[in-house]
């Protein structure tokens, strides 16, 4: 059917444009280049800003004689020059290729495609392009687009006043910007962020960006500017290069710069160079070597300083090295290292590489497979802090754990079978700590349990242990002789344990929600624990009596102690769960020593024939307010030996949080004074993306402010600011320490920083 100037007209919806399109399509579309325009990424982004991933366009083209399909209001076709115009609201389909338009024009001779009116292609990766006009030449290889707008997979947006691109690969970008903000504005309903270029150009080619005169602008105003600036596309995952550089203060080395150069040698592995300039000791450093195996993957992190001025005579170079490995043996074994060697035990920390004050050294190898558990390491430990005297610390080699459950194995039970092996050597004992020089451990214990559920709801475990341990121990501090230490012997032990678990709950459907009341009873009798003065306490030193361990079998948190006797632990736990989410919970209970020597001593709450109280209540009324307490009082109420409460509340705008402890002395199991201390911490935002919040810790016990903080937040979509001073306290020695910390974050682009520690 013809219209009345004899050109074809073809109804809507029809299929027969012909476009047969054999040539490819060009690696890199015109889309492509206007998405690299300015983006580029080098920091993993945090608070809200989320990290979306840029996606290159897919580089395949649809199959050769591959036909554009067309849906339009109306579509007509001259023959003799070849042409086809489709207008109205006209959807094509090419392949993987989406276009929209009002008017849509192809000729048949030259391949071309003309676009004009609200235009909207869409790409198979997801990115979309918006232009008011669009030309598609030399079969998808070359084109131009005017006032463009590209919306990208990475949540960034490009616009462009023109741009142009060339079948050689090269796209030109006049008055060019780029933003990651979504969702954050100004006033004016502008992004809060945006990156202005007078031109950028492409290489598609070399994966390369050139930008003349590009502008950081935040709520308009320019706070960073260059002539000129050139980085990779976002395309590109790793290229060798600077990173964003980071500044420093400290009190050793006074104010550094370090700015990371990083080396991407292979696919497969790298090396970052992180040379800092500081003006107290001239000169310092870090090397980080990164290498992805098959199986696995491993990096060494080297650390160094040349002291023009050492604080301490004699060091005038100072380093460190730490590394760590993972890999996969099989399906089912994994092994790997983590280690790290120092100089002197202050570096790391003078220089704030690092901030801990033990570092463990280890090489591990663990199995998982069915109901099997095993982990064998050799273990180590460095003193990065003055305070800590390296020749207590241990090393353990070898160090095994292992599991085994074997289900429904007999009388209608699980069994599981533990063993632990160990032995540690240190250089001199501790008697604080009831250490010895050397002691090589073993241990194997095989566990019965069921569970019998009666019908009126009764829940019956009954359970049965039997443990074997060896010790061979060396200068053990002998606790009969003041500053005495018992000779090299060998120890065995032979521990049954049996008992029984038996709780009724009562539920109680009501219109507001669903209460439940249970009664928990348990009976536990163990063979007494002997010659505990032979053996040192390595992983039994801590207990924490409380709610949460009441009904445990052994509440000791360790193998080297074990709890014997006969004992009677009773409580009610009741909980009510709300229908709008509210709810309280709830645990009174106490354990009763019934026969049998009693493993624990003062300071424990479980030293005499009753034990202390143990308590918990944690509440939430509504959504935005949850209250909790916990304590462990005498059998008589006459005091309170340890008790944590705390609270926390949200609303839209502001959230807190208070926290109080107080533990009494307990030095017979790692705690040789009484602490008392409160912290809180709050949060307000006071307008559209900016906070305030600051915190405090006071220990009661020492009279000291042993924590401050207090700081300004401007956080949303496309970036975060974050200025924040600590100070703290040891309430014990009076150390003091100072911490300003800067950050910046632009989403997309990287963050840099500054980190001052008086």
């Amino acid at each position: 059917m013809r219209d009345l100037y004899g050109v074809m007209v073809i109804p809507r919806h029809h299929k027969i444009w012909g476009l047969r399109l054999r040539e490819q399509v060009s690696r890199g579309s015109l889309l492509l280049a206007l998405a690299t325009a300015a983006s580029f990424s080098f920091s993993t982004p945090s608070f809200a800003i989320v990290k979306k991933e840029f996606i290159a366009p897919i580089s395949t083209v649809p199959a050769n004689g591959s036909i554009a399909d067309v849906d339009a209001d109306r579509v007509s076709y001259d023959p003799k020059k070849k042409i086809a115009i489709a207008t109205g609201i006209v959807r094509l389909t090419y392949g993987p290729y989406t276009l929209v338009a009002t008017r849509v024009e192809y000729n048949e001779i030259t391949g071309d495609f003309k676009a004009n009116g609200s235009v909207q292609l869409r790409e198979p990766n997801g990115n979309v392009l918006q232009a008011d006009v669009l030309a598609i030449t030399e079969k998808f290889k070359a084109g131009f687009a005017k006032h463009v707008r590209a919306l990208l997979t990475n949540d960034a947006t490009i616009t462009a006043q023109y741009a142009q691109r060339t079948s050689d690969g090269i796209t030109v970008y006049e008055k060019a910007t780029y933003t990651a903000c979504k969702n954050c504005e100004d006033k004016n309903g502008d992004p809060l962020w945006v990156i202005e270029t007078d031109q950028t150009t492409h290489d598609s080619n070399t994966h390369n960006l050139y930008h003349v005169h590009p502008r950081l602008k935040i709520h308009g105003v320019t706070v960073a500017a260059l002539p000129y600036w050139q980085q990779p596309d976002p395309s590109v995952k790793r290229r060798t290069g600077f990173l964003a550089p980071v500044f420093k203060a400290g009190s050793v080395y006074g104010l550094g710069v370090a700015t990371p150069y990083f080396w991407a040698l292979a696919p497969n592995y790298d090396l970052t160079i992180t040379p800092m300039v500081n003006t107290k000791q001239g000169f310092a450093g870090d090397v980080e070597w990164r290498h992805r195996l098959e199986t696995g993957s491993y990096n060494v992190h080297a650390f160094g300083a040349y002291q023009s001025s050492p604080p301490v005579a004699g060091e005038t170079w100072r380093g460190a090295v730490k590394s760590e490995g993972h890999f996969q043996i099989n399906p089912d074994w994994q092994w790997g290292w983590n280690g790290t060697v120092v100089s002197d035990r202050r570096f790391l920390n003078d220089y704030d590489f690092d901030d801990r004050k033990i570092a463990q050294n280890e090489v591990y190898a663990t199995g998982i497979w069915d109901q099997t558990y095993v982990n064998a390491e050799a273990l180590s430990f460095n003193t990065l802090d003055s305070d800590v005297n390296a020749d207590t610390l241990p090393t353990a080699l070898p160090f095994v754990t292992g599991e085994k459950i074997i289900s429904d194995a007999a009388f209608g039970g699980d069994l599981k079978f533990d063993w632990n092996v160990y032995a540690i050597d240190r250089n001199e004992a501790d008697p604080s700590f009831t250490h010895g020089t050397s002691q090589t451990r073993g241990t194997a214990e095989v566990e019965w349990k069921t569970q019998l559920i009666g019908d009126a709801g009764t829940v019956i475990t009954p359970f049965a242990k039997l443990r074997s341990d060896i010790y061979v121990t060396n200068n053990v501090p002998d606790a009969s002789v003041p500053g005495g230490f018992r000779d090299s012997e060998t120890t065995t032990r032979l521990l049954p344990t049996i008992g029984v678990d038996a709780r009724y709950p009562f539920i109680a459907n009501l219109d507001s929600g669903q209460s439940i009341i249970s009664p928990v009873f348990q009976i536990i009798s163990a063979a007494d624990e002997n010659d505990a003065n032979k053996i040192g306490n390595e992983d039994a030193i801590t207990l924490n009596f409380d709610s949460s361990s009441l009904f445990l079998s052994d509440r000791f948190t360790g193998l080297d102690r074990y709890e014997g006797g006969t004992r009677a632990n009773v409580g009610l736990s009741y909980a009510f769960i709300g229908n709008g989410g509210n709810y309280v919970r709830a645990s009174v209970g106490e354990s009763v020593h019934l026969a049998g020597q009693n493993s624990f001593v003062a300071g424990s709450g479980l030293n005499g024939t009753q034990s202390d109280l143990v308590a918990a209540v944690a509440v939430q009324p509504w959504d935005g307010l949850t209250l909790s307490y916990q304590a462990r009082v005498e059998e008589d109420l006459s005091q309170i030996n340890r008790q944590e409460a705390t609270a926390s509340l949200t609303f839209d705008s502001f959230s807190a949080d208070v926290s109080y402890l107080n533990f009494a002395a307990e030095p017979n199991y790692g705690r040789p004074v009484a602490e008392q201390w409160v912290s809180a911490n709050a949060r307000q935002q006071v307008s559209e993306g900016w906070y305030v919040f600051g915190g405090l810790g006071y220990d009661f016990e020492n009279d000291v402010l042993i924590r401050k903080t207090a700081g300004l937040e401007f956080d949303c979509d496309c970036m975060n600011f974050k200025l924040s001073y600590t100070g703290t306290e040891d309430g014990v020695t009076h150390a003091k320490e100072d911490r300003v910390m800067m950050s910046i974050e632009f989403a997309t682009l990287g963050k840099t920083g500054l980190s001052a520690k008086f």
